[in-house]
């Protein structure tokens, strides 16, 4: 029988970026993925690194200052993939979020970034606003631009398992784990690839399957209990316009919830949802919901490409990502984004994963590599997980 000292089970963002920095720590790991790499979730998010502007509103400041300086960090460690962008938020007579607020919230959003060079913002004078294509400038009484970053968030997903490889991680995709033994010192994991059974002795699993996490658990053998959770699933729209230059931050006229228009590949991308699901069964599929939500919205902002029906025909593309945040009564707008690290006593050589961030993901998977020392015990180093580049 094959022998590990870890097993990460998920190949999304966080799976990937564990089994980076388990392997740079001088970890044997084994990756598995049920599909493809970056095939889920994190091929379908708003393909942001950012700070999270709208978090300061429900006050996750350790959120947002974590997330500013994964920001500065990964436009060190992948230029290529990571870049800087210019967001712009309008603000009307009939906002919400007043003029002085969005100043206050992007102060504090620079003071957060401790200042870094992409924390300025500035409020653009009125003669610059039409630059804008297409945007509504009546009762337009402010406009305000501040950078976060923008990536492809598959193909860094996909760079992280590539640099991962380099260190001797094994990664198989289109691996089914279907039992997880837990005994007191080690796990063994069954796993499927083809039509062959496999297994391997761990001392230590991580459950990183995102949206199938409780489906991981339910493997288990004691059995263990699960973390009570939601999916909710975020879509977008691609639209045949052509893309501005930078992010538009816009807030909804139909909630207090805020969306973004980016430009993506020449075309005009247009998210995110929060719709919850009542269950999890093959592709997340878009709803007409969604649909009318999604183009209510930018047709409110750019009336000038007519309205819901006509914006239907410039429809090229959607997809929905869906990710996990813990049962709690109110709106999944307002819900913590952090990501909760599970482990229980009766399994203490298993770990799950719930919820997390693309932009967060080194910080996830740095906080797992204490839990993993603490578990199994240091090894020697390979290199230094915080100066990895990706490309």
């Amino acid at each position: 029988m094959a022998t590990v000292d870890l097993v990460v089970i998920g190949g999304g963002i966080n799976g990937a970026g564990i089994a980076q920095c388990a392997a740079a720590a001088g970890y044997s790991v084994l990756l598995l993925e049920k599909g493809t790499v970056a095939g889920q979730t994190s091929a379908n998010s708003s393909k942001l690194i950012h700070g999270g502007l709208r978090y300061l509103e429900s006050g996750q400041l350790p959120l947002v200052r974590k997330s500013l300086a994964e920001r500065k960090a990964l436009l060190e460690l992948a230029p290529s993939l990571v870049n800087p962008i210019p967001f712009y938020i309008p603000v009307y007579e009939n906002s919400r979020r007043s003029s002085w607020a969005i100043r206050a919230g992007l102060s504090l959003y620079a003071m957060l970034s401790d200042f870094d060079a992409l924390g300025q913002f500035k409020s653009v004078p009125s003669v610059h606003w039409s630059k804008i294509k297409g945007l509504k400038l009546q009762g337009l009484k402010a406009l305000y631009q501040y950078w976060d970053a923008q990536t492809d968030d598959k193909l860094l997903t996909q760079a992280v398992v590539k640099n991962a490889r380099s260190l001797g991680a094994h990664v198989v995709e289109h691996a089914k784990c279907y039992s997880i033994e837990h005994f007191h010192s080690h796990c063994k994991v069954h796993y499927q690839v083809a039509d062959e059974q496999q297994e391997v002795e761990a001392l230590a699993v991580i459950n990183a399957a995102g949206p199938w996490v409780n489906e991981v658990l339910d493997t288990v053998s004691p059995p263990i209990a699960a973390e009570p959770i939601e999916w909710v699933q975020g879509s977008h729209l691609l639209l045949d316009i052509p893309a501005n230059d930078g992010i538009l931050y816009l807030e909804s006229c139909f909630d207090k919830r805020v969306i973004f228009v980016m430009p993506w590949n020449g075309q005009t991308l247009v998210g995110t949802t929060e719709t919850v699901l009542e269950q999890l069964a093959g592709k997340p599929q878009i709803t007409q919901q969604e649909i009318d939500y999604l183009l209510g919205i930018y047709q409110h902002y750019f009336s000038a490409f007519g309205d819901v029906e006509a914006l239907k025909t410039r429809i090229v593309d959607n997809f929905c990502g869906v990710r996990v945040l813990p049962k709690q009564s109110g709106n999944a707008f307002d819900r913590p984004r952090d990501t909760l690290q599970k482990s229980q006593a009766s399994h203490p050589n298993l770990l799950s994963l719930y919820g997390g961030k693309l932009t967060t993901y080194r910080t996830t998977a740095a906080e797992v590599l204490d839990w993993v020392e603490q578990t199994i015990g240091q090894r020697q180093t390979l290199a230094d997980f915080d100066k990895l580049l990706l490309e």
